[in-house]
């Protein structure tokens, strides 16, 4: 099964220009899912789809979420796609196995007062508070994600035309970037990101106290910890700086299909979760405005 598990992940690598988080849920699905087949001697190409089922009730026994039971049932279903098409198998036991339905959670969302908050935080005292003010500026300038971010190079900013260019998933887009964020970044860029990277040949653009690109993880505790510096009792991560970009982007008059394009969403409906948001801000303009509201 190893060999049929690698097969399959260098092809959906290449075939569906997959990022590396996707690539890497998919792996840690599939090998779990062979675990289990090990672990109860099943053979993967003779499984039957009560088999399959079985181990989706096993994940369910030891506390998995939905929404992860949902994600492994997709991913295993390509897997077994894979095989059929490759003739490794004679019948596909995913076939008629169905996702569980995950409810929809609207995104946790900053309010104008909160960002104001959260992104004052950072004093440019030293090398590290003009880096963390630039990265939090940024991230809720562009509403990029934080994979986007840090895979960014120096030579994805234009400080002239004030646009990034994101070249995410082979895909290219180019996002505006507002004074404040500009100003910010082009501190940074000045004075701190000189300093920290100690080398010249490093092209990313937020590093690390050790000159080296910065990761998810180091990202995310900095956001963490000027959420606990502001006293916000929301849980806030990256992505929420993501969510209230697009939020308040709409609410103050941008269209979808902008927001849409900004956001890198290949279909529409990925962004029109953020529309529950605009009719909250329609219904209180029309409570204040309307003569018999």
């Amino acid at each position: 099964m190893e060999k049929q598990v690698n097969n399959f992940l260098e092809f959906i690598k290449d075939d569906k220009k997959l990022s590396d988080n996707t690539l890497q849920s998919y792996r840690r699905d599939i090998k779990q899912f062979e675990i289990y087949l090990n672990s109860k001697k099943l053979n993967y190409a003779k499984l039957t789809e009560e088999d399959v089922n079985e181990y989706f009730q096993y994940l369910q026994d030891i506390g998995k979420k939905t929404s992860t039971i949902s994600r492994n049932i997709a991913s295993i279903r390509s897997f077994y796609q894979f095989l059929l098409r490759n003739k490794k198998i004679k019948k596909n036991p995913t076939e008629k196995i169905q996702s569980p339905k995950v409810e929809k959670k609207a995104p946790t969302i900053l309010s104008s007062d909160e960002i104001e908050l959260l992104l004052s935080q950072p004093k440019n005292v030293d090398l590290k508070g003009i880096r963390d003010k630039a990265m939090l500026e940024f991230a809720y300038a562009t509403g990029m994600r934080v994979s986007e971010i840090i895979a960014l190079d120096i030579d994805d900013i234009n400080l002239k035309n004030g646009l990034v260019t994101c070249r995410a998933k082979s895909k290219q887009r180019n996002i505006p970037l507002g004074s404040l964020s500009l100003k910010a970044l082009a501190e940074y860029i000045e004075h701190s990101r000189p300093i920290l990277i100690k080398d010249e040949n490093v092209k990313a653009l937020f590093v690390n106290t050790n000159g080296k690109r910065l990761t998810r993880q180091g990202f995310w505790k900095i956001v963490k910890y000027y959420k606990e510096q502001a006293h916000i009792t929301k849980d806030i991560t990256p992505h929420v700086l993501r969510h209230s970009f697009a939020t308040h982007l709409l609410q103050n008059g941008a269209d979808l299909k902008s927001i849409q394009t900004m956001l890198g969403h290949s279909d529409i409906s990925s962004t029109q979760v953020y529309m529950q948001f605009q009719d909250e801000n329609i219904k209180s303009i029309y409570k204040h405005a309307h003569p018999r509201a």
